[in-house]
Formats: structure tokens, C-alpha cells, sequence
């Protein structure tokens, strides 16, 4: 068993790591609120599992694997939540406007990758970070090979949806 980390070890490791689970919520929540409470999700989940972190991985992949599986998690339930709701309510609450990113290619991107399920959003969201296909694998628990096809059959879809929607 591991010996307990202190707040400030903690802390640091949080501060380190923090891009990880930026990126991750800034994916996965549209809402400027709703990403800060998943945010704070991650980071309480963390500090829960930090005595079960297995050394043998890198703290990124275990960052990510608890960030990413906290999203899903949080994603799921607003997906059910909303099933229920009136569709006014979801007409009031709208993503974050087109004009607030500057390149037009980089948000119909954005909207692309946004349209994937849970697990290839992940996929593709740690593979633009320049994961590894092997850590990409110890993240969402695949084979190498699996994330290895599963990355290629995505680029080459999302790449014919740019394509239909940028046609220059």
C-alpha cells in the first residue's frame, strides 16, 4: 500500500496535471458552470483513488483515465437528464457562440469531434494531444491495435465530414 500524499504533494500534482482535466471538461461541457463542476469532480475523484494509483503507468495516463471516466460518467447522466427536459429549455441553453473561436476550420472541427460517441471523442480528444497509441490504450482500457484502427477509421470520417463542410 501506498503511504498517504500530503495536501501540498496533492496540490502539485493537481497544478501539474491540470491541462489534462481542462481539456477533458472543456470537451465533454459546453457550459461554463457545468465544466467547473465537473472540474471539481475530477479533482475530488482524484484525491479518492490517489492511494490506488499503480506506479507502473505514467500520473498523465492515470489523470486521464479518472478525468475521462468521470466525464463520460457526468455526460450520461445530463444525456438522461435532458431526455426528460422541455425542448424550450434546451433552445435557451446554447453552446458556447460560433464567433468566440477565431478559426472557422478549427470550429467546424470542434463540431465534428463533438458529434462523436463518448469513446471515440475520447480517442480522438488523446490522440490531438499527442498521446501514444500505448497510452491511449492504458487510458480507455483497448489493445493497441484496436486504438490503432479505431484512430485511422476516425480520421479518415472525420476528414470526409471536413471535407462536405469545408469544400475549399
Amino acid at each position: 500500500m501506498r503511504p498517504p500524499i500530503t495536501d501540498d504533494q496533492f496540490s502539485a500534482l493537481i497544478e501539474q496535471h491540470k491541462g489534462i482535466i481542462y481539456k477533458i471538461a472543456n470537451s465533454y461541457c459546453r457550459n461554463a458552470e457545468d465544466r467547473k463542476d465537473l472540474i471539481q469532480e475530477i479533482v475530488v475523484h482524484s484525491w479518492k483513488s490517489h492511494g490506488r494509483y499503480d506506479d507502473r503507468f505514467k500520473l498523465s495516463t492515470w489523470i486521464y483515465r479518472i478525468a475521462l471516466n468521470v466525464a463520460i460518467s457526468a455526460y450520461r447522466r445530463e444525456k438522461k437528464r435532458s431526455e426528460r427536459v422541455s425542448r424550450l429549455e434546451e433552445i435557451i441553453i446554447e453552446p458556447a457562440a460560433e464567433s468566440e473561436q477565431p478559426d472557422p476550420k478549427i470550429a467546424t472541427l470542434h463540431r465534428i469531434i463533438d458529434q462523436l460517441d463518448e469513446l471515440n471523442r475520447a480517442l480522438m480528444i488523446l490522440y490531438l494531444d499527442d498521446n501514444s497509441y500505448r497510452d491511449i490504450a492504458g487510458i480507455l482500457g483497448l489493445t493497441e491495435t484496436n486504438v490503432a484502427t479505431k484512430v485511422n477509421r476516425l480520421k479518415l470520417k472525420i476528414k470526409e465530414q471536413f471535407t462536405q463542410t469545408n469544400p475549399d
